[in-house]
């Protein structure tokens, strides 16, 4: 067996043993993080200053109009990534030459 393939395989079987072992012994409901914080922060008393800007001018977006700005994000995001992989790239490939 090649040494990449025992190194993939023992990879593997550490990220097995993690998952099953937080499945098995961590108990709880695993519910998004998205308003925990919130959540957390408002039970401490906290009460919210600042208004969301958007919300002044558009009112409440619908959930398709959100799923499409979170997306074109995403997007732009990956754009930037491969753009400033190719370019590394293409510099090892023209200092080989």
């Amino acid at each position: 067996m090649a040494s990449d393939t025992k190194l993939y395989i023992a990879g593997f079987l550490v990220v097995a043993v993690i998952v099953v072992g937080i499945l098995a012994f961590i108990p709880g409901d695993f519910g998004g993080s998205d308003d925990s914080g919130g959540e957390a922060a408002e039970d401490h008393g906290y009460e919210p200053w600042l208004t969301d800007w958007i919300d002044a001018i558009y009112g409440e977006l619908p959930g398709e109009i959100e799923s499409m700005l979170f997306a074109v994000q995403a997007a732009i995001g990956a754009v930037i990534i491969g753009f400033f992989i190719g370019q590394n790239r293409a510099k090892k490939a023209a200092a080989a030459e």
